[in-house]
């Protein structure tokens, strides 16, 4: 839509997004001039030729005084004329015709005369009708020969309803009324009141009345988009005589129309020739987005072209509208692009002229064009947005209830100012009380309207754009557990290979239906996903639904299980499941950092898929899903969501009768309650795990169960108890051929013998469980092997070699993304420092595993870290420093049941012995 001599803008403003309308009134135009009317001028000579205009001037008003028409302009040979119906327009012709057929011209000259008529809209000015559809009428006419009539759809629509019963168009003259071949489409313009000011009208020298200056009004209620409005005022000052490109961007309802007008006032007095906001119709209901030929009309209309000079033609039309503007420098708008398709025609060839186009696409069809795609707000923008357009007395962009509302809103301006108007609109209401309906809906689209306006339908247009199979990709998209998605999962979901799940993501992040917040993931917005999800409810059966979260869940389920065994501590007590026939395609994971870097990026979408499958009460892919996520829990924490997870799966498998599924899931809770530093707790649940494994017969289970079990006796100072754990461990792992169980019971029990000063036993049995470590391939285990070997060496006076084992340690550790593994080399190294004299890096060492505990919630190393700081302060003379630091780790370690309260104690009762009397 452009706004052409007297239309008249109307704004409706909702947040930072706007629609515009105009009033207008419906006419049948009829148009006619002399086919070869230049021939006949040069044929015949002026006198002549200017006796056979009037007679056709006089024939063409004889018929309109008989029928009810009104003459509108006259040019030349050009004539035009409205009438209130299309059937009194046809009659008017079939007289009109009649009478050319029988008149006698001067000089015998055979004169054909061509009509057109087309039933339109358009709108009074002073200068007369003016409109889309003057001009389309003229394009009628020219596409009609010399003694034929041509009707346009909309019009011979018309004629055949008030054609009596059986009739049809040949009645009224065959061979003269055709219908054309490609129907007209016809703009619909919805009547709104009448602002208080009419746009500017200026006449061009020679031409007809134009409107340059047609921006829409400007927002009071614009807030923010500061920088990227900064950004787009720097460029277009430096761009200086070539035509300036600014393609903006973004999904339904966050700004794009508000944002692109924002900017035009702003930048107003730099375009003398004017300003024209010229609406495409990409997504307005009902329409088709406007034909590049019918906007370069518009065009040449608004800078004063007449409609008969304009050209027939998308060529010659932009050839006119580049010559027009090469000299110009004019803002123009296209607003609601479709494509880059329907932009290209209409971008000026020459001059300083700024181009501002906006879309819901990505239009990287526009060469040279400068992109700006506008985001969500952010929170205190729309906040003060919302505050804004609510006009409410007391209420603060600081309340609770409007934090509440725009997350809910997602940060979204449309939303945001639906919900706003709202509560402006009902003074009964509360924030607080809106803010609580819209978090317990169900369906928050359906509260987020306003009269005949939605950000549900403003949903609904981009979704009408997409073929089928991308409409199918969107509803399915919304069934996803998660925020984000990959291709793999997408394929899965979908059900189709993993080149066209990612053909479809692309598509849809075109269509900003997507955001993509990483390189190959995509995000929905929070209200896209429900519309999503809505239609998925509406359009899909339940078992379609039911079978696409099927294969997502199996997808997620077969890789964790691939992931889990590249980062498993402990030996599996059941193999990898094979993935079912005809099952998605799975990324490529060799090793355990692809293994861990997939399931750190995946985490969220896994965990919400473990909160559905629970809430749906599907236990047996609750137990397996959380087993499979076992290790990567362990490794990443934080321990308490492990513990949740695995009890949740320990409840599961005991409503299912699955024993060894209860007993893994046992196995893992006893392991994450050991790191919380609750050693009771973990001992009683690994002791019960290992009664099951036992009466199952699960000899690999026992060695695991037996390993976490001594591990837990270590802790708690039973040492023989602890031996005794590890030394069976030892003998099931060897009697299975399971060297990694090997490694692990070697391992530990190299701890015990050195908490118990066998340091020769300690070295032989860390050696041969680090041989074996480094035998499978496992980093992970070579990293704990060399920390407790460093520790070892340390107490045997060994510094260089402790130093050497614990370097290797701690980078391996940071090689893997391994914060306890981190924290526990850091402290060790601390106290290598603290024996060797070297205070300082002793305290730095102390005081990073500190801060790495506190992160990661590990009491054990806070602890460590606090007595490490403790003995610092104690060698450098600092005593009360010193006492603080024991009193705080000896506070940890009781509270854990850690059998290193004891040691400390006893350095705080020698610290406080020592101590001078005052």
């Amino acid at each position: 839509m452009v706004w052409l001599g007297g239309w008249l803008p109307l704004s409706a403003a909702i947040g930072g997004w706007s629609f515009y309308a105009v009033p207008v009134e419906t006419f049948t135009f009829l148009f006619t001039d002399i086919e070869g009317s230049t021939a006949l001028l040069g044929r015949v000579g002026q006198g002549v030729y200017e006796r056979v205009l009037a007679d056709h001037h006089a024939i063409i008003r004889s018929g309109l005084a008989g029928h009810g028409g009104r003459e509108v302009d006259t040019q030349g040979d050009a004539f035009f004329a409205v009438f209130s119906s299309a059937p009194a327009c046809v009659a008017a012709v079939l007289a009109m015709q009649q009478a050319l057929e029988a008149h006698a011209w001067p000089a015998g000259e055979q004169v054909r005369v061509r009509m057109g008529v087309h039933t339109g809209q358009a709108s009074r000015t002073a200068t007369g009708l003016v409109g889309l559809d003057v001009h389309r009428a003229a394009r009628v006419g020219a596409a009609a020969h010399g003694g034929q009539v041509l009707l346009s759809q909309a019009s011979a629509a018309l004629v055949r309803q008030a054609l009596p019963p059986g009739a049809a168009l040949g009645d009224l003259g065959v061979h003269r009324l055709k219908d054309l071949e490609q129907p007209e489409r016809i703009f619909q313009l919805r009547a709104a009141g009448l602002p208080d000011e009419f746009p500017p009208l200026r006449t061009v020298p020679g031409g007809a009345a134009a409107a340059t200056r047609t921006l829409p009004r400007d927002l009071a209620s614009f807030t923010g988009r500061q920088r990227e409005l900064a950004e787009l005022v720097d460029a277009a000052a430096g761009e200086g005589g070539v035509v300036g490109i600014h393609a903006i961007g973004g999904m339904a309802g966050v700004g794009k129309t508000a944002f692109a007008v924002h900017a035009a006032h702003r930048l107003a007095p730099r375009f003398p020739a004017g300003q024209i906001f010229l609406r495409l119709h990409g997504h307005t209901p009902g329409q088709q987005p406007v034909d590049p030929a019918d906007a370069l009309a518009s065009l040449l209309l608004t800078l004063g072209v007449p409609a008969a000079q304009v050209p027939a033609g998308l060529e010659a039309r932009m050839a006119l509208w580049r010559d027009r503007m090469a000299e110009k420098q004019l803002l123009l708008i296209l607003d609601d692009a479709a494509s880059s398709e329907q932009v290209l025609p209409l971008l000026p060839g020459a001059g300083g002229s700024l181009v501002l186009v906006t879309s819901r696409r990505h239009l990287s069809g526009l060469e040279d064009a400068a992109a700006i795609s506008l985001d969500i707000l952010p929170p205190e923008e729309a906040a003060r947005l919302l505050v804004r357009l609510a006009a409410r007395l007391g209420l603060s962009a600081d309340d609770a209830a409007v934090a509440e509302m725009i997350r809910l809103c997602g940060y979204l301006p449309l939303a945001i100012g639906m919900v706003a108007r709202q509560l402006h609109h009902h003074p009964a209401w509360t924030a607080a009380g809106r803010a609580a309906e819209l978090a317990a809906a169900v369906d928050r689209l359906e509260l987020i309207a306003t009269e005949n306006v939605s950000v549900a339908a403003a949903f609904d247009l981009s979704y009408a754009d997409l073929p089928p199979d991308r409409q199918r990709l969107f509803r399915r998209l919304g069934l996803h557990p998660g925020a984000d998605i990959d291709g793999y999962a997408a394929a899965a979901l979908d059900g189709t290979g993993l080149a066209a799940a990612r053909r479809g993501l692309e598509a849809l992040y075109d269509q900003y239906l997507l955001t993509e917040p990483a390189q190959g993931r995509y995000r929905m917005h929070d209200l896209i996903r429900e519309h999503a999800r809505a239609l998925a409810g509406r359009l899909d059966s339940g078992g379609d639904r039911d079978r696409a979260t099927a294969r997502l869940l199996d997808y997620y389920q077969h890789t964790a299980e691939i992931t889990g065994t590249r980062l498993a501590r402990q030996a599996r007590t059941s193999p990898v499941p094979a993935p079912a026939a005809g099952s998605a395609a799975v990324p490529d994971l060799p090793d355990p950092a692809r293994a861990l870097a997939w399931a750190r990026t995946e985490r969220a979408s896994l965990l919400a898929c473990l909160d559905h499958i629970t809430e749906a009460g599907q236990h047996a892919r609750v137990v397996a899903l959380t087993a499979a996520m076992a290790a990567f829990l362990r490794l990443d924490g934080p321990w308490s969501v492990a513990v949740t997870r695995h009890a949740t799966a320990v409840q599961a498998a005991r409503q299912l009768g699955d024993r060894p599924g209860q007993a893994n899931a046992l196995n893992n809770l006893g392991a994450v309650r050991q790191l919380t530093g609750d050693y009771p707790g973990a001992g009683r649940i690994l002791a019960e795990a290992l009664d099951l494994y036992r009466d199952l017969g699960d000899r690999v289970g026992q060695a695991n169960a037996l390993n976490n079990l001594g591990t837990v006796r270590q802790l708690t100072g039973d040492y023989p108890g602890a031996a005794q754990a590890q030394e069976e461990s030892l003998g099931l792992s060897r009697d299975l051929g399971n060297r990694l169980g090997q490694a692990n019971a070697l391992n530990y029990l190299g701890n015990v013998r050195r908490l118990t000063g066998d340091y020769r036993g300690a070295t032989e049995a860390l050696e041969e469980s680090l041989g074996l470590y480094r035998g499978l391939g496992n980093r992970l285990g070579q990293a704990n092997a060399l920390l407790h070997l460093g520790i070892v060496w340390r107490l045997t006076g060994d510094f260089p070699g402790a130093a050497q084992v614990l370097e290797e340690a701690l980078d391996l550790s940071r090689d893997l993304g391994d914060p306890g593994g981190v924290a526990e080399a850091l402290n060790e190294t601390g106290s290598l420092h603290l024996a060797r004299g070297d205070l300082s890096a002793a305290g730095t060492c102390h005081r990073q595993a500190l801060d790495l505990a506190r992160e990661i919630d590990s009491s054990w190393d806070e602890a460590h870290a606090l007595a490490g700081l403790g003995r610092c302060a104690l060698a450098a003379g600092r005593d009360a420093d010193a006492e603080a630091g024991l009193r705080q780790a000896r506070e940890i370690f009781h509270r854990m049941g850690a059998a290193e309260t004891s040691g400390v104690s006893a350095e705080l009762n020698a610290l406080t012995k020592t101590r001078p009397a005052t």
